[in-house]
């Protein structure tokens, strides 16, 4: 109800900002909303975040200072996604502003927050497409098909459930009784622990994110927060442990005297048998790369290009690039082994400095964001299954996959005594409490002596 004042209400300001002094995992910064009145400031997370490359300091708008090298759709989807949330929170100050009631900042993010109640989707499904779009404009593509996956796998759930009408449910109705029948269809389908551990992780993050946005009741929250709550679901019964991820130094020169040959015969068995050595020649040199340069995973692999590798001073040749997960900078001597490995794709690959080292991904081709994570998906895909052909043929009992080239290289440094905190550091594990501390006592120097073990 409104009321009778000298003066009326004044109207709360409402601004996206670009806040560059926090810094995310994948090296962005996030747009936050800045809610002004009486000198008193509440700032809102929009859920959304810009690379600072893209970014131009020189413009107050967000809209003129996201550049415009930044690639459509992406582009054009994160600003509509900014302005439909500065509308929002506009149209919520102007409601209290009009209604004449004494109010502040914290007010009027409550108030848009209870507009978007009233007016959004909160059934699960719809939510956690919400989501998985956002993540796309957000950069994190990873994040988005793993919650694009789960969305996928929870409507064939209920359609077996509850029939083919059965599209969506809201939140109240993911309950213990449902998270326990989503487990057995689960396990109908095969899924492993691991497997199942993953997905209900995502779906109790999926909760906690509408709890927050206010889509989901807190006492509507089905998993277990401690060992107390024995009647809700608990997702740490899972066991995830996982077999032998490692192979020994023998096993490692196994793969190195690996000889791919086409098994092919009949018609068309030379282009088949050429193609089949190729791609196991590829798994053979990203593997041993991996092995010889700390592990690196399959992603910064495919990414490194032929700017990524210079001489030092003392005419080593180096390795330096910056790990997509943690954003961490990683500097290398590079190996003998690692070298002759580029050395025999330099010809096919080298046409400028910053062409890609391996033939996986091309300039010309992959020119966008969406093309290079569609290529590196499907080719990640084929080289963990020619590595197990190459590991099977070559008389090694562990499956291979990229995953276990990483291993490798921390395990066999281990058996030659190297420092755990040193390992840790060359593979950029900056999260592990035990050795955090240590890491940065290290030199360089120290790091590069470690990987002449591997030879």
């Amino acid at each position: 109800m409104s009321r009778t004042t000298e003066s009326k209400e004044g109207k709360a300001t409402v601004k996206v900002i670009y806040r560059n002094v926090k810094t995310l995992a994948d090296g962005s910064h996030p747009f936050w909303l800045r809610i002004t009145k009486n000198r008193k400031t509440t700032y809102v997370a929009t859920g959304y975040s810009l690379h600072p490359k893209y970014w131009n300091d020189g413009h107050t708008n967000y809209r003129d200072a996201i550049r415009k090298s930044y690639p459509n759709p992406y582009r054009s989807d994160l600003i509509d996604k900014l302005d439909q949330k500065e509308k929002t929170y506009l149209k919520a100050a102007k409601t209290l502003a009009d209604d004449d009631e004494v109010h502040d900042t914290k007010a009027v993010a409550s108030k848009a927050i209870e507009g978007r109640k009233q007016t959004r989707s909160i059934m699960l499904l719809a939510y956690i497409e919400e989501l998985s779009k956002a993540m796309v404009v957000a950069r994190q593509r990873g994040n988005s098909i793993i919650y694009r996956d789960l969305k996928n796998q929870l409507a064939d759930f209920l359609q077996e459930l509850h029939g083919p009408k059965k599209k969506d449910i809201p939140f109240s109705e993911v309950s213990v009784r449902f998270c326990n029948q989503l487990e057995t269809f689960f396990r109908q389908r095969g899924n492993s622990d691991t497997t199942l551990s993953n997905r209900y992780r995502t779906l109790r993050a999926v909760f906690n994110k509408a709890i927050a946005e206010g889509v989901a009741k807190p006492d509507q929250y089905p998993f277990a927060r401690n060992v107390a709550e024995k009647h809700k679901f608990s997702i740490g019964k899972f066991d995830t442990s996982t077999q032998k991820r490692a192979i020994s130094r023998d096993d490692v020169r196994k793969v190195e005297n690996f000889v791919p040959i086409g098994k092919f015969i009949g018609k068309w068995s030379g282009q088949k048998n050429a193609a089949e050595v190729e791609r196991l020649t590829l798994a053979k040199a990203v593997f041993l790369f991996s092995f010889y340069c700390g592990g690196i995973n399959f992603v910064d692999l495919a990414k490194l290009r032929w700017c990524n590798i210079s001489t030092d001073t003392e005419g080593f040749f180096r390795l330096s690039y910056i790990r997509q997960k943690t954003s961490g900078k990683f500097s290398l001597r590079l190996l003998e082994p690692a070298l002759a490995l580029i050395e025999h794709y330099k010809p096919r690959t080298f046409n400028r400095p910053d062409s890609y080292v391996f033939p996986i991904l091309n300039i010309k081709q992959h020119p966008n964001e969406k093309q290079i994570n569609n290529r590196l998906h499907k080719i990640l895909g084929q080289v963990n299954k020619d590595l197990k052909t190459l590991g099977e043929q070559a008389g090694i009992d562990t499956p291979l996959t990229t995953y276990v080239a990483r291993h490798s290289f921390a395990t066999v440094l281990r058996q030659k005594g190297t420092a755990t905190a040193v390992i840790s550091q060359a593979m950029g594990h900056r999260t592990e409490a035990v050795t955090a501390v240590y890491l940065d006592s290290f030199a360089s120097e120290t790091v590069d002596l470690a990987y002449n073990a591997l030879l």
